[in-house]
């Protein structure tokens, strides 16, 4: 279960984030509204949220996962591939000292995001992406071994992050769309497809027994609560922009 978590507000500068999508620029009021709506569906789920201020000099740093991965025996700081985020990292730093007695950090030429990073159990899935290189999930597979953890490597082949595509529910229940269903390391799970043409919804989140999830795809929230998850939407309009590739 889940005690704590970070979070970041968004930037004025978040507009001048990275995209390869083509919806248009985000509305920054409306983007703090979704994220306050965020943390308070943390907080319904019993966690304990963190709020960090806004970093104007990175547009991308609202998303905060892809510059640590944390594990329930150390934290992992990444160096992440997109070089306009790499000085991200110095931020988190301090913060993960009142959080961990161990931190270890991936160095160059190693790059890793943590949204490539699916952690099961004691088992971690790394996705080779155009974010992270194989220097780097070789980095962090060395820091998981030697606190009891394992890692393993996965190419990427249409999707920007792992987590784009595919998300673990616990349980042995794992949502996945595209190039995952058909993915020989995930046919032991119980695959929830999430079709095509709800692809997005594929980036969900279980905190606690709850599932949080984008708001507008009714096919893939009905397949979730199936399993018997309670759901909780979301309208992330604003930051879907950095999820499509």
């Amino acid at each position: 279960m889940f005690t704590s978590a970070i979070v970041r507000t968004p930037g004025k500068s978040m507009i001048n984030g990275i995209t390869s999508a083509d919806l248009g620029q985000p509305d920054y009021e409306k983007a703090l509204h979704q994220h306050e709506q965020y943390i308070k569906a943390l907080e319904k789920c019993g966690v304990q949220v963190t709020v960090l201020e806004a970093d104007e000099a990175y547009p991308d740093s609202t998303f905060i996962e892809d510059v640590a991965l944390l594990t329930k025996s150390c934290a992992i700081i990444t160096n992440p591939g997109a070089l306009s985020r790499q000085g991200e990292t110095e931020s988190i730093k301090p913060i993960l000292k009142d959080y961990f007695k161990n931190i270890e950090e991936i160095t160059s030429p190693g790059t890793v995001e943590a949204g490539d990073i699916m952690m099961v159990g004691e088992h971690f899935y790394i996705g080779i992406s155009d974010r992270t290189n194989e220097d780097g999930a070789q980095q962090m597979i060395a820091h998981l071994e030697k606190y009891g953890m394992s890692g393993s490597m996965d190419k990427l082949e249409t999707v920007l992050h792992l987590k784009t595509g595919v998300s673990y529910l616990e349980n042995n229940n794992l949502v996945a769309t595209g190039e995952f269903l058909e993915k020989e390391e995930f046919q032991s799970f119980n695959l929830i497809e999430i079709e095509e043409d709800e692809t997005y919804a594929a980036n969900c989140i279980w905190v606690n027994g709850t599932v949080i999830i984008p708001a507008g795809y009714p096919k893939a929230q009905r397949s979730i609560s199936e399993k018997g998850y309670p759901v909780i939407e979301l309208d992330v309009s604003e930051f879907e922009n950095w999820m499509v590739d």
